[in-house]
């Protein structure tokens, strides 16, 4: 894998006579090519076939958090690059919790680290409006109306359900997996009478790869929490709340919250990395080390005035990161503040 340091940037040569720039800004890539900038995503999530043959695909769904799916069929522009998908799928997506909303009442689940999939009533599509193959057993019986889920095998496995739901072949693999359902999008009606439709349609229906995925009455921030620490122990990824009687919307909503576990550990600051843009003249990011040696860069949570006075060589810092990646690298990590001595 090649890649680029915090401030850094590269060109690439397009498939027409366009020259695009790839830069690294606190561990946010970008490409200035028009598959890269017409994105209706956030631009954390966003990729591209530029960033992600400099980088390779692991490093990509790694950084992204989430799987880079299949693509379908793309429009080219007159350089014969890449338009973005022009038809995503219309799904509600998540906001955090801030830890002091009271969630006394809402609707409690395992957030599943599979991928996330809508049934449009006749395929599955990804997020982005990519299309997943999967065989024509797996979806017998599924209704023609739109169900939104997860194609899940089990905890700690994401990356191999990636594997598996991105193949064109329709394998045999799909037996591992299961489709969990928890909404149905098309329905106006409050979540409470979606899910009950969804439980009674596999209630009834019986499939053996697709069932409604189990919610719980949340009974308050204890529940809530005790509940995070149990899911984690099982080596689940964290949980979801949903608002009692909401309405399902397309895109993001606080209706909608992620929780997870964040933890704070200390590292060994060895460098400095100059910053760009708004920050150039300043830290970029921290070079540090763990104290089993594995290095990384913490590109976020410093204020303007850290920046201009970063921690110095040979310090200690405690920063916040969500978890390990297979590698052992802390994913996500934020600066908390410099760790006092004696």
């Amino acid at each position: 894998m090649t890649d680029l340091a915090d401030g850094e940037s590269t060109t690439v040569q397009g498939s027409g006579s366009s020259v695009y720039t790839i830069r690294n800004i606190g561990g946010l890539y970008s490409c200035s090519c028009p598959a890269w900038r017409n994105q209706s995503i956030a631009i954390e999530t966003r990729t591209c076939k530029h960033i992600r043959k400099l980088r390779g695909d692991a490093a990509e769904e790694a950084r992204i958090g989430g799987p880079i799916a299949a693509k379908a069929k793309v429009k080219k522009n007159a350089d014969g690059e890449e338009e973005p998908a022009t038809a995503e799928a219309p799904v509600l997506l998540a906001e955090s919790w801030d830890g002091v909303i009271d969630v006394a009442d809402w609707w409690l689940s395992e957030k599943l680290d599979g991928v996330r999939a809508y049934w449009d009533g006749t395929q599955f599509l990804s997020r982005l409006g990519n299309r997943y193959e999967a065989p024509a057993w797996f979806t017998a019986g599924l209704p023609n109306v739109p169900l939104d889920g997860e194609l899940w095998l089990e905890r700690k496995q994401f990356q191999k359900t990636v594997s598996i739901v991105r193949r064109k072949d329709q394998s045999e693999h799909w037996r591992q997996i299961r489709f969990l359902v928890f909404d149905a999008p098309a329905l106006a009606e409050p979540f409470e009478q979606r899910m009950e439709y969804v439980s009674d349609l596999f209630r009834k229906q019986g499939l053996e790869y697709s069932s409604a995925h189990a919610q719980a009455r949340c009974l308050g921030i204890a529940h809530l929490k005790e509940e995070l620490v149990r899911v984690e122990a099982l080596g689940g990824e964290g949980l979801m709340l949903r608002q009692p009687q909401s309405l399902y919307v397309v895109g993001r909503s606080s209706t909608l919250l992620k929780v997870k576990t964040f933890h704070d550990a200390e590292a060994l600051v060895i460098g400095h990395q100059k910053g760009a843009g708004r920050h150039k003249g300043r830290l970029g990011a921290l070079l540090v080390q763990l104290a089993d040696g594995t290095e990384f860069a913490v590109g976020t949570g410093f204020s303007d005035a850290q920046r201009g006075s970063p921690p110095t060589i040979g310090s200690w810092i405690t920063f916040r990161y969500q978890e390990l990646s297979d590698g052992g690298v802390p994913r996500f990590p934020s600066f908390v503040g410099v760790r006092n001595v004696g």
